[in-house]
C-alpha cells in the first residue's frame, strides 16, 4: 500500500503533541462540533474559520502532521475545484466558498483523530461507544473489527486502482474506466476473499 493512500485517508504519525495526548472523546467531540457548525451557520466566517482551526491543530500536532494537512488536495483537487464552480453558477461564489471550505475543514478534523491517535485506541474507543448495542444481542467487538477492515480496504483498494491505472498508462492504454473497471472488480473481490480468509483461520468468522 502507498504511503500517499495511506496519508489521504489518515495513516496514524507518532507523536508526544497536545492533540497526540488528547483524550479520543475530546477529538471526537471536536470533530462533531465543527460538523455541526458547518451545517448550522453557512456563513463564510464558520466555513473558513472552521478550516483555520484545523490548520492550526495540525500545526500543534507537529511538523509531520502539518505536512500531511495537502495530502487530500494534491489527489481530489479537482472534486473541490467542479463543486465549487457548480455551486458558484448555482448558488454564489460565496456560498460554494462557504461550502468548500466547511466541507474541507470537516475532511481534516477527521483525518485529525486518525492522524494522531493509534489505531489500537481508536477501536477501543469505537468498542465502547458501541457497548448499548449488547442490549439488543450485537457485538461491539464486531462493530469494531468491521470499521478497521473499511479503514484498511479503503487505501487497499485506492492503491490497487492506481496500480491498475499506471500498468494501463504504461501499455499505453491511458487511463480508460471501462478499461479499468473489471480488473477493479476482480482486484477488490480477491482482495474481500483474502481477508474473509484471514478472519477465518483466526476464528473470528465462519466461511461456508
Amino acid at each position: 500500500m502507498s504511503a500517499s493512500h495511506q496519508m489521504l485517508l489518515g495513516h496514524y504519525l507518532p507523536g508526544a503533541s497536545p492533540v497526540h495526548r488528547a483524550p479520543l472523546l475530546a477529538k471526537y467531540l471536536l470533530v462533531l462540533a465543527v460538523g455541526a457548525a458547518v451545517l448550522l451557520w453557512r456563513i463564510p466566517a464558520v466555513g473558513l474559520g472552521t478550516l483555520l482551526l484545523g490548520v492550526g491543530l495540525f500545526a500543534l500536532a507537529g511538523p509531520r502532521v502539518l505536512r500531511a494537512w495537502a495530502a487530500p488536495l494534491r489527489q481530489l483537487w479537482w472534486i473541490f475545484a467542479i463543486l465549487g464552480i457548480y455551486q458558484s453558477i448555482l448558488n454564489t461564489p460565496l456560498f460554494a466558498l462557504t461550502l468548500v471550505s466547511g466541507m474541507l475543514a470537516v475532511i481534516q478534523c477527521g483525518r485529525l483523530v486518525l492522524l494522531t491517535t493509534t489505531q489500537a485506541a481508536l477501536l477501543d474507543g469505537l468498542e465502547r461507544a458501541a457497548a448499548p448495542v449488547r442490549l439488543i444481542g450485537g457485538n461491539p467487538a464486531t462493530i469494531a473489527l468491521a470499521v478497521a477492515l473499511m479503514l484498511r480496504s479503503i487505501p487497499a483498494i485506492a492503491s490497487s486502482v492506481q496500480d491498475l491505472a499506471d500498468a494501463a498508462k504504461a501499455r499505453g492504454i491511458g487511463r480508460n474506466p471501462a478499461t479499468l473497471a473489471a480488473p477493479v472488480v476482480i482486484n477488490t473481490v480477491a482482495y474481500a476473499q483474502r481477508t474473509a480468509d484471514a478472519l477465518a483461520a483466526r476464528g473470528i468468522m465462519e466461511r461456508n
